[in-house]
């Protein structure tokens, strides 16, 4: 397969005409700076989007136990440009937790994940969103080694309050594992936030949302980890969790090298308005917007999303303003350089994946390892 366009995402972050070559599941060739006119398109050429947060999809979580279902679900993302996904879990019982990652490490193993992340059941109960606030835990030494063993060399990120008892130990003991610890669903202030990140936490999980806010006497999480450049930011950009003024504001101020387009997406993503369920907790759907579904059969806590990267990417573009460019850095590049992954960039040896959008950031087509995958939706 040759492809060929005058807008091609360089591993540099800049864009110019560029041949690519490939052969199997690789790049053979980037040829940059040169066009054929034979294979040229009109569209943009972009690495494969990468969703290091996700939770399901088509009906399905991730941690079903129907495989065909969890399948299913990761056939949707991929349809919608994540040629790279992480299988997200929610907070559950120790065992049963346990049990869902011997389930995923099965799809790791097969090449349908890229890794497993645990967010929770190490959070704050007064940043809970949409976890079961009975199964929350502080992450003390036995439960934390028990994890890290459960998951092995698939598991890429734990999310955790680091203020809660052993946090401080628990954010350093996963990182000496080598495996990604992320500020998350806390009530931590400032000063407790710069120790985690001096302790190893290198990640935000979905930044702003699930923390304390910005108050210019009492500045909390935010400043701090916008700032620093160890610490990767991810943002969920679907026009509910965060608005445009504050997506622009931490692009300009991380920049799009530190910042992490993620969908935080559950299982009513790509399906209708109605009734889901995220772990043990039931969520309704309203106009694409996932809530808490109260006893009462009010509304509560939003709870996770309907997003894809693709309508993520182009809501960066179109609504908050960004270069496409950069909208594209944040969505594959910045994500996969931070977890390690064999994408992100079009570059000769890389797995040949591939978004091709408008100018605006449409996605029209989707390559995975050298093949094109159809589009759902």
């Amino acid at each position: 397969m040759i492809i060929s366009s005058r807008h091609v995402l360089y591993p540099d972050g800049s864009v110019g005409p560029a041949t690519i070559t490939i052969e199997g599941d690789r790049f053979s060739e980037v040829a940059l700076g040169v066009l054929d006119a034979e294979h040229e398109v009109d569209e943009w050429v972009l690495p494969g989007y990468v969703d290091a947060h996700c939770h399901g999809a088509a009906g399905a979580s991730f941690s079903d136990p129907d495989p065909d279902k969890v399948r299913a679900a990761i056939g949707y993302h991929r349809s919608q440009g994540a040629t790279s996904l992480f299988a997200s879990t929610v907070t559950e019982d120790m065992d049963d937790l346990v049990d869902q990652i011997g389930r995923l490490r099965q799809f790791c193993a097969e090449g349908e994940f890229d890794g497993i992340h645990l967010e929770g059941p190490f959070l704050a109960e007064s940043r809970k969103g949409a976890h079961n606030v009975d199964l929350l835990r502080d992450p003390t030494p036995g439960r934390v080694s028990r994890l890290l063993d459960a998951g092995g060399d698939d598991l890429r990120m734990i999310t955790l309050a680091p203020e809660r008892r052993c946090g401080i130990e628990a954010v350093q003991t996963i990182a000496a594992a080598g495996v990604h610890s992320a500020f998350g669903h806390s009530e931590a202030d400032a000063a407790t936030a710069r120790d985690a990140v001096d302790s190893g936490a290198d990640v935000v999980t979905h930044l702003f949302n699930a923390m304390a806010p910005i108050h210019h006497r009492k500045p909390g999480p935010v400043p701090w980890m916008l700032t620093d450049s160890r610490v990767m930011c991810e943002l969920i950009c679907d026009g509910v969790h965060l608005a445009p003024d504050v997506i622009r504001m931490a692009v300009q101020a991380a920049g799009p090298e530190r910042i992490c387009l993620v969908t935080d997406a559950m299982s009513a993503t790509g399906q209708p308005d109605g009734d889901y369920m995220l772990g043990s907790l039931a969520v309704r759907v309203v106009n694409g917007g996932a809530r808490l579904l109260n006893p009462d059969g009010s509304l509560g806590a939003i709870a996770g999303s309907t997003l894809t990267l693709g309508r993520a990417v182009e809501f960066v573009v179109t609504t908050v303003g960004i270069p496409l460019a950069q909208a594209a850095m944040m969505a594959s590049t910045t994500p996969a350089r931070w977890h390690g992954l064999d994408a992100g960039v079009i570059k000769a040896g890389r797995r040949a994946d591939l978004c091709l959008t408008t100018g605006t950031g449409h996605l029209e087509r989707v390559i995975r390892a050298g093949r094109e995958i159809e589009r759902q939706g």
